[in-house]
């Protein structure tokens, strides 16, 4: 007798239930649209509205009755169902009658004597509207009025200014109140935007004026320096090209390292070397960058003050001409301070002296260190002085202030 080996066939679980995975994910994924839809649907026409309506009458309907269940109870499972729903609906028609055609046609184009009679006419048209309510809502039950409502039906009047208007009046408050806070909001943000908007441009062109005046004053020193020293004119050029490459490449930020400026200040001062009468002229400079570590600050915003310097500093020819510039840091404390002496200035050359630079830098303190700096410009027949403080920042001021 011969046997033979039965083997049993290997079954692929994971074949049998890809296909129920799969309608699961399809299931999802259609469930996932239908919602997106449905919300699409609801926020295109405002029907969340509705929902806000029906919850406001629930909502005073339940102070009334004293109970959330029975307010409920009366709204969903009582013969006043039709006269909840005649408030619910003839409010949010006066009211956004009032909202979206009064108001824009009248109210804000100053037309008062227009708008507020059409404001209390829309207001008893409603409130009648409700006590119309109170007659449909008899008939639709099948029982009288009076013993439905407990008063006669010509008691009209009494229903009017105990039930229907008083709660017109506070929706039509209520929603004039929430329009007018969100009008507010709206353009408060918007005139936020634009002040920012405008801070900024202000910002890129008082430093877009900055780079043009010293351009045209270093070119011009280094003109007149390649007629008298060749080698100095040089070197000058040498630095003035790592001053720009400074100003294209390494300050393209609204606030950098303190001590990138503080480079840039130096490049600065080399070229002044380079370019003024140090025979006869004393140049003291002390930077302090020991404690400057992860401290930011707006670029471009104390050469001005050391531009200054050498260009007004005096020559005069029997006593010393001098510069001295000065800066520390104590506890994120800018202290700076620049002096220079001085020819006895003319009215032309006390104006000069208080021209684009000065003024530019002026303005962007104000601008970017609002109630966080003091600057104090000392002058005499003698010497020119400036002092400025400065409260620096560990870190960047943020994109949405003033940057």
């Amino acid at each position: 007798m011969r046997f033979v080996k039965y083997s049993r066939p290997v079954v692929n679980s994971k074949a049998l239930t890809q296909p129920y995975y799969s309608i699961l994910s399809n299931f999802k994924r259609l469930a996932v649209a239908m919602g997106k839809s449905i919300v699409a649907f609801v926020t295109k026409y405002k029907l969340y509205h509705l929902l806000f309506w029906f919850l406001y009458h629930y909502f005073w309907w339940s102070l009334t009755s004293g109970s959330v269940i029975e307010a409920a109870q009366n709204i969903l499972f009582s013969p006043y169902s039709t006269k909840f729903l005649f408030y619910v609906v003839m409010q949010a028609l006066g009211v956004y009658f009032n909202l979206y055609f009064l108001i824009p046609k009248f109210l804000k184009k100053g037309n008062y004597l227009v708008y507020i009679p059409a404001l209390l006419l829309t207001v008893i048209l409603t409130s009648a509207g409700i006590i119309g309510g109170y007659h449909v809502n008899a008939m639709v039950v099948g029982i009288p009025f009076e013993e439905l409502f407990k008063i006669a039906p010509s008691e009209f009047f009494q229903l009017f200014k105990g039930n229907a208007l008083p709660s017109t009046l506070a929706s039509m408050t209520l929603a004039m109140s929430i329009k007018l806070t969100k009008n507010w909001m709206a353009s408060e943000q918007h005139r936020n935007t634009i002040e920012k908007e405008k801070l900024q441009t202000e910002l890129k062109f008082l430093r877009s004026q900055f780079n043009p005046h010293f351009l045209f004053n270093t070119i011009n020193s280094i003109f007149v320096l390649i007629h008298k020293d060749q080698d100095k004119a040089s070197m000058s050029l040498a630095k003035f090209s790592e001053l720009l490459r400074y100003q294209l490449y390494q300050c393209n930020e609204p606030f950098i390292p303190l001590e990138q400026e503080l480079n840039y200040v130096e490049n600065f001062i080399e070229l002044e070397k380079l370019r003024q009468d140090l025979k006869n002229m004393e140049l003291h400079v002390e930077l302090d960058k020991s404690t400057m570590s992860n401290l930011q600050i707006a670029p471009f915003l104390l050469v001005p003050f050391v531009e200054n310097a050498f260009k007004h500093v005096s020559h005069h020819k029997t006593s010393k001409n001098w510069v001295n510039i000065k800066l520390e840091v104590l506890e994120k404390n800018l202290w700076l301070t620049v002096s220079n002496s001085k020819n006895i200035l003319t009215l032309a050359q006390k104006e000069d002296a208080n021209g684009i630079g000065l003024a530019n830098v002026k303005r962007r303190l104000e601008l970017l260190y609002p109630n966080v700096h003091s600057l104090e410009i000392i002058q005499d027949n003698l010497a020119h002085k400036i002092r400025l403080q400065l409260k620096l920042s560990d870190r960047a001021v943020e994109k949405n202030q003033i940057a």
